[in-house]
């Protein structure tokens, strides 16, 4: 079901959800919230630990998609339009990551503004019919969303929330700007690591088969080729063909790929065809999402996780 098609169906319960949303913002403040602090909704759980690092306790975050949660297939539920109904600010991704913003902003009574952290990103686009990489049989087009697999780009995220808060929350600015720094650094000490890591993997082996094409940040940044995905698309959402999985299936022998790179939150099955038929291991990342309580929940450990897993697949 499409998110236009949800909130078709939703058009009827909007009038009910009214005085749940006109309750929310005249009743008590939420536990932990205080009078004047900033409300903030970020729509991904990488967005939301970035705000949360940079802002602290001087505001109130929200986050959409719930840890584990594939933005590519999220479908936002009545509760949504609660969410974000009293926000001050929403910290979206931007480049189409999520489609069904607009419809959801439509439904609600939101009136705050929306920034989408991913402002200033050099984005890559996905040519129809080719991929990153060198597939010529594979890629829809597009823009590639997933800009979360390189901690530069978030370097990128943190200067954007900072000035956002300082500007609509000025008593508070060098609170953010001295987070902003601190988190900084620590994603500074994250891509030194990186690359440390990636070191070890042979020149000829640092090649990159995904579920999806996913890993196009990273593998600019960090000297990897993108050159097949299961779905060749930016999307998971996005269907394959025979055709197509065939071509991924030469490329993979003809490179002699070490592994096929799939994400825990979405189906393996069309992945574990390619890796039955080609001999080759199907390793598990994460992709879209953190977790909760483990193993990654910060975007620290998110990182070193699937940097450790490719490194140990590739070498």
């Amino acid at each position: 079901m499409t998110p236009k098609k949800l909130f078709t169906g939703l058009t009827g319960i909007i009038l009910l959800l009214g005085s749940l949303l006109t309750a929310c913002s005249v009743g008590p403040a939420a536990p932990g919230n205080q009078e004047g602090q900033l409300q903030i909704v970020a729509t991904t759980t990488f967005i939301g630990e970035v705000v949360e690092q940079v802002a602290g306790d001087a505001a109130q975050v929200t986050v959409l998609l719930e840890p584990g949660q594939n933005p590519h297939a999220y479908q936002p539920a009545p509760r949504d339009m609660v969410r974000i109904s009293g926000a001050d600010i929403l910290f979206s991704n931007g480049f189409g990551l999520e489609e069904f913003l607009g419809d959801l902003l439509s439904a609600s009574d939101f009136s705050g503004i929306v920034v989408e952290v991913s402002q200033g990103i050099g984005s890559l686009q996905i040519a129809s019919g080719s991929q990153a990489g060198g597939n010529p049989d594979q890629g829809s087009g597009g823009i590639d969303p997933h800009v979360w697999l390189d901690p530069n780009n978030l370097m990128v995220w943190t200067e954007n929330i900072a000035n956002t808060l300082a500007e609509n929350d000025p008593e508070n600015e060098q609170l953010y700007r001295d987070n902003a720094a601190r988190y900084r650094l620590e994603l500074e000490e994250l891509d030194s690591w990186i690359r440390s890591q990636v070191a070890a993997i042979p020149v000829e082996n640092r090649e990159l088969v995904t579920d999806h094409l996913s890993f196009g940040y990273f593998a600019d940044e960090y000297g990897f080729q993108q050159i097949g995905a299961v779905i060749p698309a930016v999307t998971t959402e996005a269907e394959t063909s025979g055709k197509e999985l065939a071509s991924l299936m030469d490329t993979i022998r003809k490179h002699d790929v070490k592994a096929v790179f799939v994400s825990v939150d979405i189906d393996p099955n069309l992945a574990e065809v390619v890796a039955e038929d080609t001999g080759v291991p199907l390793v598990a990342l994460y992709f879209g999402s953190l977790t909760e309580g483990g193993p990654v929940d910060t975007y620290q450990d998110f990182m070193r996780y699937d940097v450790k897993a490719i490194a140990s697949a590739l070498q």
